[in-house]
């Protein structure tokens, strides 16, 4: 990482509450301090660019992208407010996973994911068998996000059990069902984007 704020979407200690640290902090971009394969946590701890906490804090932003290319599309503003509240809860687990000795990943964005669930699935016709990925292209881009979720909540697993084998700090304490739920979530919003364009679900032919 060439930057300062990709690995991390919190400031360090020293800079909280400090806007002109936070505008230098954000303006500088290349600092070359990972230039030796490490990189820095919000706390000043370096760690080897192929830790796990690393490797989670990366699948976390990746599926933030992701999200922001589907954004992208024409979509109905209520599902657009949704993707964007996901988003902002996505860049709090990056932060959250980059302070390793605090937990401040709040359980009450698990009960909102919940509920939208409930909100867009009650609307959906019934399942009967799996369907495969697809449909519009914003039904395709949320079902390659929700992929890309269950990779993260791998990630996060892997770096629950290394912290819990070394006596390390372990990952937030909402953080692995906030990404389970999340994946549901965004299997429900890609049938609900498909419907919305009229798209047919493909069903599993086995």
């Amino acid at each position: 990482m060439t930057g300062t704020v990709s690995t991390s979407p919190l400031p360090p200690p020293a800079a909280s509450g400090n806007t002109g640290n936070m505008a230098k902090r954000l303006s500088k971009i290349t600092t070359r301090t990972g230039d030796d394969g490490t990189t820095g946590l919000a706390d000043g701890a370096r760690v080897g660019k192929e830790h796990a906490r690393i490797a989670a804090l990366g699948s976390v932003d990746e599926l933030n992208s992701h999200l922001g290319v589907l954004l992208a599309e024409p979509l109905a503003q209520e599902i657009r407010a949704v993707l964007l509240q996901i988003q902002n809860d996505l860049f709090d687990l990056g932060g959250a996973l980059a302070l390793p000795a605090r937990d401040v990943f709040a359980e009450s964005k698990l009960s909102w994911l919940d509920e939208q669930v409930e909100r867009y699935n009650a609307v959906l016709p019934p399942l009967r068998e799996f369907i495969l990925p697809g449909g519009s292209r914003p039904g395709a881009l949320c079902h390659l996000a929700r992929a890309v979720a269950r990779r993260a909540e791998r990630d996060l697993a892997a770096l629950s059990h290394s912290a819990e084998k070394e006596r390390q700090e372990a990952v937030p304490k909402h953080a692995l069902p906030y990404l389970n739920r999340l994946s549901d979530l965004l299997f429900v919003l890609g049938r609900t984007l498909n419907k919305a364009a009229s798209a047919g679900e493909t069903l599993w032919d086995h």
